[in-house]
């Protein structure tokens, strides 16, 4: 399964594949670079959009990670009342957001700003979309998508008023990029900095 994004990219690849091959009947030349160049795009756009099924249950306690990735920093940052999650994606990474509980989007916002890479302190000033979810017993989570450095674009597949069941599908970032998520502060956090989160699959954090 590809996400949306990726199709028209996918089959723009196997266009110059097909157009490739018929040139090379005339000139092998001309039709051979073609043909390698939309293999090349091809394949890439079908690895990067790749959109995986991801059916693990998740107990009522249980908080599930946005993204996949790997775990920059958990903390307390400028608000005392909300913890940080913050999770850097690769270029390898599967770039499709997921909802991280069940709930109801009470806002998507964009937000203009630099494309720093995604990694580094001055990503904090990066063009950003924030979600907000909020669910039973005052429960909440903001999923910030944060482009980085090669990323340009942000796709939200939720508006508010929407409601969403935790893994639902909820964004893409395009190509490398962060992932912030913002939660109560009594939430305990079970990953770490370092580690590598799996969305829809790995436990953030238990409410």
């Amino acid at each position: 399964m590809f996400a949306p994004e990726g199709i028209k990219l996918i089959a723009g690849g196997a266009a110059a594949i097909l157009f490739g091959a018929v040139l090379c009947f005339w000139s092998k030349w001309v039709g051979t670079p073609l043909l390698a160049l939309g293999a090349a795009a091809a394949l890439f756009s079908a690895y990067f959009f790749r959109d995986p099924a991801r059916d693990k249950v998740f107990a009522p306690a249980e908080i599930a990670c946005p993204a996949d990735g790997t775990v920059l920093s958990v903390g307390i940052e400028k608000d005392p009342e909300i913890i940080v999650v913050r999770v850097f994606l690769s270029i390898f990474n599967v770039h499709v957001q997921r909802s991280p509980m069940d709930g109801k989007v009470e806002s998507v916002a964009y937000s203009k700003g630099k494309f720093a890479v995604a990694y580094k302190p001055e990503a904090g000033e990066n063009a950003r979309n924030m979600i907000m979810i909020t669910g039973e017993q005052g429960r909440f989570a903001q999923v910030e998508q944060i482009t980085g450095a090669i990323a340009r674009r942000i796709a939200a597949y939720v508006k508010a008023g929407d409601a969403v069941r935790i893994s639902d599908r909820i964004g893409m970032i395009y190509f490398g990029s962060q992932v912030a998520v913002y939660l109560p502060k009594n939430t305990r956090v079970l990953v770490r900095p370092g580690e590598k989160v799996y969305g829809a699959e790995t436990v953030l954090g238990l409410w």
